[in-house]
């Protein structure tokens, strides 16, 4: 391509660039702003410099002792997540079908959780593990005798956003590895077929090593999906009971229009947005190792 022309077609990116600016940049230096700066009302503000990271950061003030009693929730949330979704999503597309009309109608059934909008997920489950009228609740409580209630439990709280997490996004997972799975070509189940190999030798030997990038792909989305999830837990059980099932997006929100603490909030948010870009980068890493790889692999 003509040297001239290749840089011409940077103009063509150029409208897409600025509308990023102007939806991202913009507003992440309105936040930086706020982050160094305190006030008293009326719409004035005074400079505090790094104050508001140092008492974030230190975990024996209250606002660094909430920020870490928080992460630590939204840690254990993502890690439990990851733990279920990602082999019951496995597990799922080694179920599917590879032929036929069933494919279509597996592939319509997994998307369907995907579908439904975050609200709306929160509100299904709020009312389905009810124990007077939710079927789930009932169920629970008057059928297996077993006492469950989201709203005085903790268990049952976090038992209730976890199972609601998996229905709502296992299929993200299951659709990633079935794509992976079709993309193997059949030479290699014939040669393991040849070999007379069991279905966990398939398993561990031609199938895992293949979905290994898909699943990092997969793995890196969950924990950003989850490590960010605010709208479902917040629905469903608002932080409680207490704040066993605050984790960080709620905490933030608390903080920023409960009370209105925006110097607060804004250090909060940026030291959130820095702990998901260091997890992205290691994942890139990994994955940028994972390819340097695959050819000796081969």
């Amino acid at each position: 391509m003509d040297k001239p022309l290749y840089h011409r077609a940077w103009f063509l990116v150029l409208p897409a660039f600025l509308l990023v600016v102007f939806n991202a940049v913009v507003p992440m230096m309105t936040v930086v702003n706020y982050s160094v700066q305190d006030t008293f009302g009326n719409n004035q503000f005074f400079w505090n410099g790094i104050g508001w990271y140092q008492e974030l950061l230190d975990p024996s003030t209250e606002l660094g002792g909430r920020f870490y009693d928080s992460l630590g929730r939204n840690l254990l949330f993502s890690a439990i997540i990851l733990a279920i979704e990602v082999p019951l999503g496995v597990l799922v597309a080694l179920s599917m079908p590879r032929a036929g009309w069933r494919v279509a109608a597996c592939l319509v059934l997994m998307a369907l959780p995907l579908l439904v909008p975050w609200n709306v997920v929160g509100t299904i489950w709020q009312i389905f593990a009810r124990e007077d009228i939710g079927l789930f609740g009932y169920f629970v409580n008057h059928i297996l005798g077993i006492t469950y209630n989201y709203t005085s439990g903790v268990f049952s709280a976090w038992f209730t956003i976890v199972v609601m997490d998996v229905w709502h996004w296992t299929s993200l997972i299951a659709l990633l590895s079935y794509a992976g799975l079709k993309s193997i070509p059949d030479a290699y189940y014939q040669a393991a077929a040849i070999d007379g190999a069991s279905r966990w030798a398939v398993f561990t030997t031609i199938q895992l090593p293949k979905l290994r990038r898909v699943l990092l792909i997969g793995v890196l989305l969950r924990f950003m999906d989850s490590f960010m999830i605010y709208t479902e837990p917040f629905v469903v059980t608002g932080g409680g009971p207490g704040n066993s099932t605050t984790i960080l997006s709620i905490d933030l929100v608390k903080i920023a229009l409960g009370q209105f603490d925006l110097g607060k909030a804004a250090a909060m948010s940026i030291v959130y947005n820095l702990i998901i870009l260091a997890v992205c980068w290691v994942f890139y890493t990994v994955m940028t190792q994972v390819d340097a790889q695959r050819p000796k692999e081969g």
